[in-house]
Formats: structure tokens, C-alpha cells, sequence
């Protein structure tokens, strides 16, 4: 695991945005093609913004997965993680090989089976992933299930989440913010060969001092990242305040 840290979200952003590219271009060299998870969120604003910028990435060659999505929330919504990334990703680069949105109002137990037979043909190159207030990873709240070999699973979100995605703008109240999800799980998120973790925001401090130096524990889910073999933290000045002086890299 390696951490940077930077002045600001946009500084983040860029180097996060940039780190990504690289990987994937880097991957379609090596093998022709690309297959990436794409997270969604007030974190990823400005890493997604640099990746959509970035020249040489021949998208053509680009299977993309997405993270989450809330259970009955229709597409038209603001806080629909589908419509994020079509607004945000699919419709600022070329054409991919392949995306496969969740669907969250499908039957969720069909959407996991159609989507855990989709990835189980795709092995991840590149994930770009955020973490919660509450440390989750994806949708997937403490304690969270680091045991489940199912790649996309039915998860019940917790207060602090709700409050999170209520707090950052999406919904109107608290009580308008879904209580399940469907989320990829944590030991599918960890196949990922590379993973670029961009976290800004003063509010993500706790979070990130517990995930990257308690034990690793499904109290902190994002703490499963100090075991991947390339996992790289992007913080900002804000975001990393907390952590302790050896863990910060610039």
C-alpha cells in the first residue's frame, strides 16, 4: 500500500486521474485489452474528471464495471450512480468494448446473478475505489462481509452511510436515501490487479487514520486494502490530517 497525499481535491484528482490512465493504457500494451471498476461519489469528481481528459486510452478496448447502486432508486435520480457515470464517464470518452451498469430496479437478486456470471468472464485490471465516513468499501458498511466469494451482493446500509449520502447532497432528506443496496463485494473488489483509492475531504480524516492504521478488521472494511499487493492511497492535506507523520508520503 502507498499513500499520497496532496495539497487539495483538484491536485488529487489530477494525479489519481493521470495514475489510472497510465494503468490502463499500459494494460490494453500488454494485453490487447482492459477491464476496469469504476467507483462513483463527491470523491471521485475530480479523479474522474482527469481520467475522462486523458489522452492515449483506446476506450474501444475498455470493459467497465461500476461499484453500487442503491435498491429501487430510479435512473432519473440525482443520486442514480447510473446516471453519475453516464453523465460523468460514458459520455465524455469513446465508445467502450463494454459497460455493465447496476440496475438497481431490477430484481436485485437477478442483477447480482447476471452481473456476478458478467465479471466472473472479466478479471479487473484497474479499480478505482473510494471510502466512506464509516470506512465502508463500495456499499459495504461495517461489520462488513470480507468472507463472501460472490462478487455482487444485497447490503443493508447503515445510519452513517445514509447520513453521509443525505449530508453530501443527493437527497432531499434522510429519509428519502435507500436503506439496501447492491454492492460488489469485498473480496471482488481485492482481485482487482491495481487498485488507486482516492479520498479527499476533511470528513474522511477518521476514516482514513482507522483503515490505514488499525488492524486490519471488517470494522474498518477499507483496513482489507493494507493487504493488496498494489493498492495506492490518493489523500489531500485535508483528508490525511489525522494520519500519523511515518504514513504520509507527498
Amino acid at each position: 500500500m502507498e499513500i499520497i497525499t496532496t495539497h487539495n481535491p483538484v491536485e488529487l484528482g489530477k494525479l489519481a486521474g493521470k495514475a489510472a490512465a497510465d494503468l490502463i493504457a499500459k494494460t490494453i500494451e500488454q494485453k490487447g485489452d482492459a477491464n476496469i471498476i469504476l467507483a462513483t461519489g463527491a470523491s471521485q469528481f475530480e479523479t474522474l474528471k482527469q481520467l475522462t481528459s486523458e489522452e492515449g486510452i483506446d476506450w474501444g478496448k475498455v470493459t467497465m464495471f461500476h461499484l453500487d447502486e442503491y435498491i429501487g432508486l430510479p435512473e432519473s435520480s440525482e443520486a442514480s450512480f447510473r446516471k453519475y457515470l453516464k453523465e460523468r464517464f460514458l459520455q465524455k470518452v469513446a465508445p467502450l468494448k463494454a459497460s455493465y451498469l447496476v440496475n438497481g430496479e431490477a430484481d436485485p437478486v437477478a442483477e447480482c446473478n447476471r452481473l456476478n456470471a458478467l465479471i466472473e468472464m472479466h478479471p479487473i485490471d484497474v479499480a478505482l475505489v473510494g471510502i466512506g465516513e464509516n470506512g465502508h468499501l463500495a456499499f459495504n458498511d461495517p461489520p462488513a462481509d470480507f468472507d463472501t466469494e460472490q462478487p455482487y451482493i444485497i447490503v443493508n446500509l447503515d445510519e452513517q452511510c445514509r447520513k453521509q449520502q443525505y449530508g453530501e447532497g443527493w437527497f432531499k432528506s434522510i429519509d428519502d436515501v435507500p436503506k439496501q443496496a447492491i454492492s460488489m463485494s469485498i473480496k471482488q473488489i481485492c482481485k482487482s490487479k491495481h487498485i488507486i483509492c482516492s479520498v479527499p475531504d476533511q470528513r474522511k480524516a477518521k476514516a482514513v487514520k482507522d483503515c490505514i492504521e488499525q488492524p486490519v478488521s471488517n470494522l474498518f472494511p477499507a483496513s482489507i486494502l493494507q493487504l493488496h499487493p498494489s493498492c495506492t492511497y490518493y489523500l489531500d492535506k485535508y483528508s490525511a490530517a489525522l494520519l500519523s507523520a511515518d504514513k504520509v508520503l507527498s
